[in-house]
Order: structure tokens, then C-alpha cells, then sequence
């Protein structure tokens, strides 16, 4: 819990003071905590940094999976664009001071870690486009991911410099339709199923990587429910005995806690629901 209490501080300093020019002794003194304290859960700021990062791009991968899922075809598009811009638009300030500053050297390993996370990203979005349009964009299905991530990357940097009110759904409205368009009409497609394979894919968590991150939640839970759906969810990873309905419904337990929305997304790419 110190750690959480260290990153949600730390990220409103960061966000009203940018990266650099915050030291880790205002943080601590932020938190109320030594510097003892600060170290025993993060060997730097540099690595504070990067856990700010990837928690937001674990909640953006399970939020969207999830809705990707088990969202009606018919307002899927839309659903998708709405919940992408209340997620940028609820973490506003973090967005900001992470695009003024995404220039600083990050290591190499990191890079690696956000390169899966956006192939994961593109993964969830060809899912989308093939549940929803099916063969009518069989040759620019791979054209249109890259669309839409176009779309999300260009409207999200107008929202977040923009000062004025936004309508959201106004805004979700538009880009459906702009995306109807694309694919209704496309007609050259430039990317194919065979180009995208060129590309390194992100690789597949493996059972021991999950029950990993399943036993460091399990300790840290509070939660009677949660915790012994985590429990059982374990139990069933070492040794199958459960229904797939019965593992769902696990799953569900879980999924909206804040501490377990990436196992939720780890345990549904695994079991492939």
C-alpha cells in the first residue's frame, strides 16, 4: 500500500511540476514518509517513473480488452472511442507532462515492455475491427488499425491542450463515423496480413510469469472476495479442475478491483476468453 500511496503522489507532483524538476526528497516529503522508506519500494525515480507508465498502459490494455469482448457489435466503435477519451481525460495531467517530457532516455528493457504493450494495443483493436466489420475490410483490416490509432492519437492530443469543454460523445460519434468510411471505402490497401508478421510480435505471458503476479496481489489484498477469488483463480493455474463458466465468474470477482484488472487481462489472453 506504501508504494500506491508513493505513485499517486508522486504523480500530482509530476504532473504540477514535470519530471526533472521533481526531487525524491519532495516526494517524500509529499508522503509524509522517509527516504528509507521511498527506496524500499523504488530503487530510483527513474523506476517510479516507469511503474506510472506501465500502470497506465496495463489499465489501458485490460479496460479496452474487456470492452472489446463483451461489447454488442452494433455500438462497439463507439463504446471503444467514448471509453478511450474518459480514460485520457481522467488521467489529464499525467498525459501531459508525459508527452512534454517523452523525449528522456528510457532503457532499453522498457522500450521493450511498452513496444508489446502496443502490439497488445493493436491486437485488441484488429479484434474490434473483425467482430465488427467482418469480411467487408478482409484486405484493410490491417490498414485500419492504424487508422484508428491515428484517429485516438491526434483527437487525444487536441483534448488534452484543448481549454475549452468537450462534448465526448459528440466527438465519439465522428470518429465512427470517419472510421464507417475508411472502412466501407477503402480500396488500396497498404498493409497486409504478411508485412504485419515482419514485425516482432509481443510475446505470450507464461503460466509462471501470471502465478507470480497472482501471489504478489494475493498479499497485498484486503478483500475477502477478491482475495479468495485470486486464491482459487491460482489453485485452478497449478491444477485445472474448474468450468470455464466457473473461472469467468472468477474473473468477474476481480476485474473492476483496481490491484487486479491486469491479471484479469493476463488470465483472459491465457485461457482465451
Amino acid at each position: 500500500m506504501k508504494k500506491q500511496l508513493i505513485m499517486e503522489k508522486a504523480l500530482e507532483l509530476f504532473a504540477k511540476q514535470g519530471f526533472e524538476a521533481t526531487s525524491i526528497q519532495q516526494i517524500t516529503e509529499h508522503c509524509g514518509i522517509s527516504k528509507g522508506a521511498f527506496y524500499l519500494s523504488f530503487k530510483s525515480k527513474e523506476e517510479l517513473i516507469l511503474a506510472l507508465i506501465d500502470r497506465f498502459a496495463k489499465l489501458t490494455l485490460s479496460g479496452t480488452d474487456y470492452l472489446v469482448k463483451n461489447t454488442e457489435k452494433e455500438t462497439l466503435i463507439f463504446e471503444f472511442y467514448q471509453t478511450m477519451f474518459d480514460l485520457f481525460q481522467k488521467h489529464t495531467d499525467f498525459a501531459k507532462v508525459l508527452l512534454k517530457e517523452q523525449m528522456q532516455p528510457f532503457n532499453e528493457k522498457f522500450m521493450e515492455k511498452m513496444y508489446s504493450y502496443e502490439k497488445s494495443f493493436e491486437q485488441i483493436i484488429l479484434t474490434m475491427v473483425e467482430r465488427v466489420y467482418g469480411e467487408e475490410v478482409k484486405e484493410s483490416k490491417y490498414d485500419l488499425i492504424y487508422c484508428i490509432k491515428g484517429l485516438l492519437n491526434t483527437y487525444t492530443n487536441y483534448l488534452l491542450f484543448c481549454n475549452a469543454p468537450v462534448d465526448l460523445k459528440l466527438l465519439a460519434q465522428s470518429l465512427v463515423e470517419k472510421t464507417n468510411i475508411l472502412a466501407k471505402y477503402t480500396t488500396i490497401p497498404f498493409l497486409s496480413r504478411e508485412i504485419t508478421r515482419t514485425f516482432p510480435a509481443n510475446e505470450k505471458t507464461s503460466k509462471e510469469q501470471i502465478l507470480s503476479v497472482i501471489e504478489e496481489k494475493i498479499e497485498e489484498m484486503e478483500e475477502l472476495i477478491e482475495k479468495e477469488s485470486l486464491v482459487l483463480l491460482k489453485q485452478h493455474l497449478l491444477e485445472p479442475t474448474f468450468s470455464p463458466a466457473i473461472v469467468k465468474g472468477l474473473l468477474e470477482n476481480i476485474r473492476n478491483h483496481p490491484h487486479c484488472e491486469w491479471i484479469s487481462y493476463l488470465l483472459r489472453k491465457y485461457y482465451g476468453f
